[in-house]
């Protein structure tokens, strides 16, 4: 069963929303979303639901016909240092901090919301029915799978265009194989004991 939502009254919402706290190696990528409401984008969901092609042209259209949008970070190291959860919090404190307009108000996916200078509330799978939540999970989603892609470049052998950092067997058996690359999250389990941290 859906959740009813009921948006605050605000003239400027923004949705935001986290891509990549599962996977071992690489940034934690956020994006921050104000939609126009007099251009509105069909077929928007959450990007895990999508096919890579629905998500590429969702992208573009996003970027095209939202009134703002930025996207924010966190990189291995500061996930090493703050922690997963820290670090996704600071990294969607960032993409909202980047929006070129101020939102009245922010809608995060999740159930805890960043440190904001507006009122916010967090929303449990808002990505599934918050438009402005879901615009943000598929710029969010596009933008880390192209980094896996060029880490992927940088890296070769560890299969990150494929697995895109995720603790996939594939990718437990390269890293066990060839080692922890710069980009490989130190506090994660498996990378602490391919690098006898554990």
């Amino acid at each position: 069963m859906t959740e009813l939502f009921i948006y605050p009254i605000a003239t400027c919402i923004a949705g935001v929303d986290e891509v990549g706290r599962g996977p071992l190696v690489g940034a934690v990528v956020t994006a921050a979303v104000i939609l126009d409401p007099a251009r509105p984008i069909r077929g928007l969901a959450d990007s895990k639901t999508l096919s890579e092609k629905r998500r590429l042209a969702l992208y573009d259209e996003i970027a095209d016909k939202a009134l703002a949008w930025s996207l924010g970070r966190a990189e291995a190291a500061e996930i090493d240092q703050l922690n997963i959860f820290h670090a996704t919090l600071l990294a969607m404190q960032r993409a909202v901090m980047g929006l070129a307009l101020t939102p009245d108000y922010v809608l995060v996916d999740g159930n805890r919301c960043p440190l904001l200078s507006m009122p916010s509330k967090a929303i449990v799978k808002g990505d599934s029915f918050v438009n402005e939540i879901s615009a943000a999970s598929i710029l969010a989603k596009v933008s880390r799978d192209r980094e896996m892609v060029e880490l992927d470049q940088e890296y070769p052998g560890y299969g990150f265009a494929q697995h895109k950092g995720y603790p996939t067997a594939y990718h437990l058996e390269k890293l066990a194989l060839l080692g922890a690359t710069i980009q490989h999250r130190r506090s994660f389990g498996p990378v602490k004991r391919v690098l006898g941290l554990a």
